[in-house]
């Protein structure tokens, strides 16, 4: 996360920011609690109006020591796993000298040097630009500073930088200029600059954010980021949730701003193709979320892990936050209603991995969508056609989406996981359902568009009409010629290109599908349209909803929902109830195999994307060896379950949520023997 080179689109900062802290907690703090003397004000004090991202540890070693008292912290010292965790232990370092190598700094270094807070920031001192910067309390820790001082400097000539002359108005900053970086897609010159006072250390790539940050640690400044509206309100909403004797990780990101800086000062080193997802986010007011930040802290009494987040975005002014106007353009579609009640339907089977429901304006997203998607596939009206083919194409379905569909639709919106065992990388199930507010009238309106469809076929399940996708992924692709002079005339040519212009775009949404759904199935049944990634995912649902024996009536479930109206009695527009055991037991195997990169389940995808290596052509090489890892019924004992839930407020979005340990009395209804799984 050091890195002076990063990309937002593919490793958000807060997820980046997030592991590089948990890296240096968990492996080079000192276990137990201590009494933290502050060097100097708090960051937040300390740094300036325009950073753009922040992570700070006030007490790294209270942190640590929370999290030693969890199913977690027993997890990483369990024997078993001592192989494995020496192998991170070892990649998490040579990795971090990659990215801190080029302020001259490896996480070996941290390991001597914290006596306070920790606190790392990407600050943007000119529009478009953007400045790390890594602050250490380095409190009762003067002599191991001192020599790291001297190690970075060695460092940083080693590698031909040139010290430039001091500047008499930061007397205790020394700068480095780096030489070109033939690389580097920006051939600009770099520094480094580093400031060693008695109780900190302060390095970055911008010599005037490391001198004005020097300057404020003792008194802070006025136009500091605790001042900045939107991390107040986060502040405000998040802290009154935990308690004083937390040991907090506290983080705080203005998105768009941090994604334009970071994009402009530290481009990737491979450019890639395709839509600037930042710049439509922006043109089509996504812009109203301000900031997202908030707190996260282990062993609160009966929990193991808390987090508290707060998603600021406050209504334009003058509009009313429960309007479908409380944002422009696009943003518009993000209108999720409370609801009183949120819990699963009879059918979401009981041995679901996870389960999340979410209230969702649906009518009012797809009125708000034609902007979004002409924008990002850089065509105006490209919706419109699409919608208006789908209605007059004689080739296909003919139907009107908003008035045979959408508006048959209701506002609930669930998404269902399952592994399936034994675990392999296409292991993994998933289904959404939308909530069917007139279900015959959605019914008909897929039966029409799917008889249309030469991909679908109609097969039967008890009572129940699935329409399923071919899968020609392996089919030898078809030789079509045109012949001259026998293609019959079209009267409205106007039309006709219009009709082929919505074909074309339909057969590359649907190429997109297949990518990601190869197997899906549709439905109709319990209320809700139904979409599954596998038909046998499908069919096991519809058994579960003809029993009623499901997810809502297990014990586990049960005892996350009683704590989530404990810490949320409010109404709510978004819950999620996940076992852990299941929900990260596809990544574990496939990781144990050597087969993530393959790895088609939920979580497989997101460290996928975050390990992507730029190249979309090709499967990366797994940088994880889990040759070492035990097997997985001898760590089960460790995982329990997690819960979430998510209110509208007035100024954006709150969203809490907590893991429990394992109940040892809890049934063992999510492993199920593989004689049992329906293929």
């Amino acid at each position: 996360m050091f890195a002076l080179r990063c990309s937002l689109s593919r490793r958000p900062f807060c997820y980046r920011l997030l592991g590089v802290c948990g890296a240096i907690v968990m492996s080079i703090v000192p276990a137990g609690r201590c009494v933290v003397a502050a060097g100097f004000a708090a960051s937040e004090q300390v740094l300036p109006t325009t950073t753009r991202g922040w992570v700070s540890l006030a007490d790294p070693a209270g942190f640590r020591a929370s999290f030693r008292e969890t199913s977690y912290g027993e997890l990483l010292n369990d024997p078993a796993l001592e192989p494995f965790v020496a192998s991170i232990e070892k990649q998490i370092r040579e990795g971090g000298r990659n990215r801190l190598g080029k302020l001259g700094l490896t996480l070996e270094d941290l390991e001597k040097i914290p006596g306070g807070e920790i606190a790392l920031a990407l600050v943007e001192p000119a529009p478009g630009s953007a400045a790390t910067l890594v602050l250490v309390d380095t409190t009762d820790h003067a002599q191991e500073t001192e020599a790291l001082v001297e190690q970075i400097i060695e460092r940083l000539i080693a590698r031909g930088a040139t010290q430039l002359p001091a500047d008499d108005a930061a007397p205790d900053v020394v700068v480095f200029a780096l030489p070109l970086d033939e690389e580097d897609p920006q051939p600009i010159r770099r520094a480094v600059a580093i400031a060693h006072l008695p109780q900190a250390l302060v390095v970055g790539d911008h010599a005037g954010v490391v001198a004005e940050t020097v300057a404020s640690l003792e008194n802070g400044r006025e136009d500091c980021l605790a001042s900045v509206p939107s991390f107040q309100a986060i502040r405000e909403q998040c802290s009154a949730n935990v308690s004083e004797d937390a040991d907090p990780l506290r983080w705080f990101i203005d998105p768009l701003r941090y994604a334009v800086a970071a994009r402009e000062t530290y481009p990737p080193r491979r450019e890639r193709s395709g839509p600037d997802y930042i710049d439509i986010l922006a043109n089509q007011g996504f812009d109203a979320i301000q900031a997202i930040g908030g707190f996260v802290h282990f062993d609160d009494g009966i929990y193991e892990l808390r987090h508290h987040t707060l998603v600021y975005a406050p209504p334009l002014e003058g509009r009313d936050p429960e309007s479908t106007d409380r944002f422009d353009r696009a943003a518009r579609m993000l209108r999720f209603p409370n609801a009183e009640v949120i819990d699963p339907p009879h059918w979401v089977p009981r041995d679901a991995s996870s389960w999340v429901a979410v209230q969702w304006d649906m009518q009012n997203a797809f009125a708000s969508a034609d902007t979004l998607v002409d924008e990002m596939v850089g065509e105006k009206g490209v919706f419109d056609d699409v919608i208006a083919s789908l209605k007059e194409d004689p080739d296909g379905p003919q139907i009107d989406v908003e008035q045979d569909l959408i508006q048959a639709l209701g506002e609930g919106v669930i998404v269902i996981t399952h592994a399936n065992v034994p675990v392999d990388v296409d292991s993994e199930r998933l289904l959404f359902a939308i909530e069917a507010a007139n279900p015959d009238r959605v019914a008909a309106t897929i039966a029409k568009s799917m008889a249309t469809d030469p991909d679908m076929k109609q097969v039967e399940f008890d009572g129940h009409v699935i329409w399923e996708l071919i899968d020609r992924s392996t089919e030898i692709p078809k030789l079509e010629i045109e012949t001259p002079g026998l293609t019959p005339p079209r009267v409205d040519r106007d039309r006709d290109d219009r009709d082929r212009r919505g074909s074309r775009r339909r057969e590359r949404l649907r190429e997109r599908e297949e990518r990601l759904l190869p197997h899906s199935a549709v439905t109709v049944a319990e209320g809700y349209l139904m979409i599954a990634s596998h038909r046998d995912f499908l069919e096991h649902v519809l058994t579960a909803a003809k029993d009623g024996d499901g997810l809502g009536t297990t014990d586990d479930y049960q005892r996350v929902t009683d704590e989530m109206h404990r810490i949320m009695p409010e109404s709510m527009a978004c819950r999620s109830f996940g076992r852990v055991e299941e929900t990260i037991r596809t990544a574990y195997e496939t990781i144990r195999e050597g087969e993530m990169p393959k790895s088609k389940s939920l979580v497989g995808q997101a460290i996928n994307l975050i390990l992507d290596d730029g190249n979309d052509q090709t499967v990366r090489e797994q940088k994880i060896d889990g040759s070492s890892l035990p097997d997985f019924e001898e760590l089960r004992k460790y995982f329990g379950t997690v819960g979430s839930g998510m209110r509208v407020v007035d100024n954006g979005w709150f969203i809490t949520g907590f893991s429990l340990p394992r109940n040892p009395a809890d049934p063992e209804v999510a492993n199920i023997p593989e004689e049992q799984v329906e293929r």
